[in-house]
């Protein structure tokens, strides 16, 4: 039995995980993190049957409660700390919250290392995002010229998502240099050609934000007289996020270190 603490247990996902860690019989929902929500009842403020687990207010104060994963599904602007308490506390992490640059992966990787523990991070866990990022990567090896566009509702905090992101990050890892004028050598409003993500051939990263979106992820690839688009498009629902993330939860301990996306547990 695999015992998981959840943080961020009130929120989209969150909620539609306790309901399936619930149900899973591999897996034990031992306690929720929620700043809003601590002192309640995790089933209750999930929407759930109350179920008598308890809500903390940071990962600090959850990690007296034994437990074997940390899945982290809060704000930007905390979920590098929670990660680096959990690992600190002895727990495997899984992340599926967004904000975290590459200089915040590698300080969590080398953390891991130090601890010897497994930490699995993905800007997205739905399989078929995780299809759209491998497509993507066989792509990159025949067009170098990719762009990547990002797309969210209004209200989303960080830009770009961690689907774009995490996209980009790889595809600059893998691409070849591209043939587009270099934005050092634009004029006009240079911003218009969106953010440099990657190394060492950096993808330009574009978001939009605006009502009528949940999240979708494109990357665009062009070639002379030809253009490929691989798209991902999410619906209203947490649904597809859920069985990614429950895979990833019983099979961080595999591995040292951190992994990033959920493909690399597909084989």
């Amino acid at each position: 039995m695999i015992r998981i603490t959840l943080a961020g247990c009130t929120g989209w996902v969150g909620k539609a995980l306790v309901a399936a860690i619930t149900a899973a019989p591999d897996l034990e929902l031992v306690a929720g993190i929620s700043r809003k929500a601590a002192g309640r009842d995790l089933g209750e403020a999930a929407g759930q049957p109350t179920n008598g687990l308890p809500i903390f207010a940071t990962v600090a104060e959850a990690l007296f409660v034994p437990s074997d994963v940390l899945i982290d599904y809060t704000k930007p602007d905390s979920v590098k700390a929670n990660v680096l308490t959990a690992v600190a506390g002895g727990r495997h992490v899984v992340v599926g919250a967004s904000g975290m640059t590459g200089e915040d992966y590698a300080e969590i990787d080398a953390a891991a290392r130090e601890a010897g523990i497994g930490v699995l991070a993905a800007g997205n866990f739905s399989i078929t995002a995780t299809l759209l990022r491998r497509f993507a990567r066989e792509a990159v090896k025949y067009v170098p010229d990719v762009e990547i566009i990002d797309y969210a509702s209004a209200s989303k905090p960080d830009t770009p998502s961690g689907t774009g992101r995490e996209l980009a990050e790889t595809l600059g890892a893998e691409r070849m240099a591209g043939t587009s004028k270099p934005v050092s050598e634009l004029g006009g409003a240079r911003e218009t050609r969106g953010a440099a993500i990657g190394a060492p051939h950096a993808v330009q990263v574009h978001s939009v934000r605006m009502p009528g979106f949940v999240l979708s992820c494109e990357a665009v690839f062009g070639l002379p007289d030809e253009r490929l688009v691989i798209r991902h498009d999410a619906g209203t629902s947490a649904a597809p996020y859920v069985g990614g993330t429950l895979l990833a939860a019983r099979r961080v301990s595999e591995s040292v270190g951190l992994r990033r996306g959920l493909d690399s547990l597909m084989v």
